[in-house]
């Protein structure tokens, strides 16, 4: 017998996404893959009761999507067991059980969902050894976010730690579903509540350009293409402190200097003084929020104003101000932000913004798991969603960052010196938050024609060294006959 299903709207980002997903062929782009290593003696039954306990709790992921009069509905299915798939790699030798286990990975996270059949999560399970595993987990963006993670994680460690002893769950009921988030956007984004915040945003955005020109190595395709890849950074201990130390002078955060300093690199590689790139926020303005599995995550346009060769420490200033009107209208989701703007569309790059900046900064919560080590499994992302992403993140004493780059465009070497630049930069305005943007512009400049005049002369010396060694071979010369 089918079970009774209950239909909701979708949020305005899962409307968004839902049109996306109907423009071509199932897509990886938007899963939201993790991996964690377990070391230790792991009772399968407990983690899987665990799993299907969250299921349970989070009715988003029991929640499909359908078409009802052309548009997107959520159905939420009462109930639904998750399968979890023990795949044993123990009986391989250890140099291939490693290779295998990574590959299965990457396999998981480019695997495509279904939004009308689902279920949205997949969970399974490698057996590496008696007392090693890896868990997968692979979500569709369109039922969680980055926050989201977060929670899924530390409600495995409070109900495993429960169920692997017997115990009840100690997890408090939710006060409210994702569903209920939907309904009441709709019905308060609307009317002068929306009309106020856009009005801000028009303003905001009037006559900005449509694309920001970086420099690319191969030319941009008609359609846009996904194929990513990643160059990082590491940050010293002392310059992310000197940057914590500036912000904290200038009465600015540290992601309002980190954003100054990269649309000035921005400014030096494309020449333009009117720099307009997107950022993330949580989007949980409401308590009830915060314990919830969802897409809650929006997406805010940052336009700066560069002209006038401002220094460093005035244009912290015209970022703060820039930050501060961009939060207080947080509350308009990017998709009704781009109806009413209407740009002028292009399959070719994205509306409004084709540049990310965010910091990551949220302590991640560490679960801990009763007998068990957790470790976190890289996954090597290969698809990136605009022309050029950079994650900034704060982890314990230093900073790190992650260039992601759209691969049909750029070459990596060429985003390789763009993250050294970056790291360049940084050092620089912590010396001298006075200088002009010019100058700073021309240190990195400098700064490469140093570089190149060092690569030079290493290859000189290294070619020199090479010719130096070889020896001469000995000519062995015919001895003709003298002739008359």
């Amino acid at each position: 017998m089918a079970q009774e299903v209950f239909v909701f709207p979708p949020s305005f980002a899962q409307q968004r996404l839902w049109f996306l997903d109907q423009l071509g062929p199932a897509s990886p782009l938007y899963n939201h893959p993790s991996a964690i290593r377990l070391n230790g003696v792991l009772s399968v039954e407990a983690l899987h009761q665990t799993l299907n306990g969250i299921v349970a709790r989070h009715e988003i992921l029991r929640t499909t999507f359908a078409t009802v009069d052309e548009q997107p509905v959520q159905i939420i299915t009462p109930t639904l067991g998750v399968p979890l798939p023990v795949i044993d790699l123990s009986e391989l030798p250890e140099t291939e059980r490693e290779a295998e286990a990574q590959r299965l990975v990457r396999e998981e996270a480019q695997r495509p969902f279904d939004l009308a059949q689902g279920p949205l999560l997949r969970t399974s399970l490698l057996r590496l050894g008696s007392e090693e595993h890896i868990l997968l987990l692979a979500l569709h963006h369109i039922i969680s976010d980055g926050w989201s993670t977060g929670v899924f994680f530390q409600e495995i460690a409070a109900l495993y730690e429960a169920f692997s002893t017997g115990k009840p769950s100690p997890l408090p009921a939710l006060p409210i579903q994702y569903a209920d988030y939907a309904v009441w956007q709709r019905e308060w984004l609307q009317g002068e509540v929306l009309e106020k915040h856009l009005s801000y945003w028009r303003e905001h955005l009037v006559g900005a350009p449509a694309v920001l020109e970086l420099p690319v190595d191969r030319p941009r395709p008609a359609a846009q293409g996904f194929r990513g890849a990643c160059q990082s950074i590491a940050l010293s201990q002392s310059l992310t402190q000197a940057l914590k130390s500036l912000s904290l002078r200038e009465g600015v955060t540290l992601f309002m200097t980190l954003l100054a300093a990269f649309q000035t690199l921005l400014l030096r590689y494309t020449g333009q003084k009117d720099i307009v790139v997107g950022t993330d926020v949580a989007g949980r303005t409401q308590a009830e929020t915060e314990k919830l599995i969802g897409l809650f995550v929006n997406h805010l346009v940052l336009r700066t104003d560069l002209s006038g060769d401002p220094s460093f420490r005035e244009l912290l200033r015209r970022v703060r101000e820039v930050a501060l009107g961009a939060y207080a209208h947080q509350d308009v989701p990017f998709e009704k932000l781009v109806e009413a703007l209407n740009p002028k569309r292009s399959l070719s790059h994205t509306p409004l913004f084709q540049v990310l900046f965010t910091l990551m900064n949220a302590p991640l919560p560490s679960p801990r798991l009763p007998g068990l080590t957790l470790l976190p499994v890289t996954i090597n992302n290969s698809m990136a969603k605009y022309d050029l992403t950079l994650f900034m993140d704060e982890a314990e004493q230093s900073l790190t960052g992650t260039f992601e780059y759209n691969a049909d465009l750029f070459a990596a070497p060429t985003v390789a010196k763009m993250a050294g630049h970056f790291a360049t930069l940084l050092e620089s305005v912590v010396a001298r938050p006075d200088a002009r943007l010019s100058e700073l512009c021309e240190t990195l400049t400098e700064d490469e024609k140093r570089r190149r005049i060092v690569e030079k002369k290493e290859r000189e010396e290294s070619n020199f060294r090479k010719f130096k060694n070889i020896k001469p071979k000995a000519v062995n010369v015919p001895q003709g006959k003298a002739t008359a």
